[in-house]
């Protein structure tokens, strides 16, 4: 082969591998478009949490979604408004109960290594639950509100659809979040009926149930809603304002429920700063394993009752 033909072959060689470098390029830039387009349709239908921050645990989140606890964690999740991802919390839960099961271990007893971690699963779920009440506490707030947004927009000619748009521009998270999924769920052809009917699971009250019912029935009969939501706004009010009372009445209540537990666990503190290893040494025996367990119970069983005697349903 002759210099010349040597030439041809490597010019032609690179004239493919740059038309084969533009055309993955091209192809390249085509599948992140379709991957950002993806990724921007589910974050607006709610079934990926919205971007802003770099998700961690990926791999870990893929496989909790895929089961059934971490699909329920999900809607927990959800609820509570909380940007986190069901792996972080996950890893985050894990990561609390090695911590507090090897601290259980090293400051009372082994006994209490179990004892500790099974504690750190209670209070992550309890966590999860008052941040879902606090969540609900701040849209009942918002509902008097939201309820004349509505009503106003009606009034004013517009559609119940375009109504619930509005408002969930102009009122603040909770509500202007919640009311933005359900008006992406109207966008894509959702029911109104589904659509309200899930954000009443999301955040359950009386107050949000009567709302969407009186929405769904007007939305379905086609009559006039706005001399319903005039009326539900003053109720709305007066409902707010008997919470708030009743909550502060109750507030010492609520502090002697969380303070029976607290006892209970600081005085095991106590009695091991003041002899060292007598936990070691009680718990050494089956009695001893026994009568720890029961005490547990106990302050367990008061905890309930006191919130229990302490809940009035307004």
């Amino acid at each position: 082969m002759d210099l010349r033909s040597l030439s041809g072959l490597t010019l032609g060689i690179t004239l493919l591998a740059c038309v084969l470098a533009v055309l993955g390029m091209h192809f390249l830039a085509r599948g992140r478009a379709q991957r950002a387009a993806l990724v921007d349709r589910l974050t607006h239908t709610h079934r990926l949490p919205p971007a802003g921050r770099r998700r961690r645990f990926r791999s870990l989140d893929r496989r909790v979604r895929r089961t059934a606890p971490g699909r329920a964690l999900e809607r927990r999740l959800l609820a509570t408004g909380l940007d986190i991802t069901p792996g972080e919390f996950t890893a985050g839960l894990v990561a609390a109960v090695a911590g507090l099961w090897l601290l259980g271990q090293q400051v009372l007893a082994p006994f209490f290594g179990p004892l500790a971690a099974l504690l750190a699963v209670w209070a992550a779920l309890q966590f999860l639950s008052w941040q879902r009440q606090k969540r609900i506490e701040r849209f009942i707030n918002q509902l008097p509100e939201l309820a004349r947004i509505l009503a106003n927009a009606t009034q004013a000619g517009l559609a119940l659809r375009t109504a619930i748009g509005m408002a969930a521009e102009e009122l603040e998270a909770p509500a202007g979040e919640e009311l933005g999924k359900v008006a992406h769920q109207l966008a894509v052809g959702v029911p109104m009926d589904d659509a309200l009917g899930e954000l009443a699971d999301r955040l359950p009250s009386r107050e949000l149930v009567v709302l969407v019912t009186t929405l769904v029935l007007s939305n379905r009969a086609g009559g006039q809603v706005v001399g319903a939501l005039r009326n539900l706004t003053e109720t709305l009010e007066e409902r707010k304002e008997t919470r708030r009372e009743i909550r502060t009445q109750l507030s010492q209540v609520s502090m002697t429920s969380y303070a029976v537990p607290v006892l209970g666990i600081g005085s095991l503190f106590l009695m091991n700063a003041v002899k060292d290893g007598a936990l070691e040494r009680m718990t050494g025996s089956p009695v001893g394993q026994a009568c720890v367990i029961i005490a547990f119970g106990l302050y367990a069983v008061g905890f309930l009752l006191i919130r229990r005697m302490s809940r009035i349903d307004v």
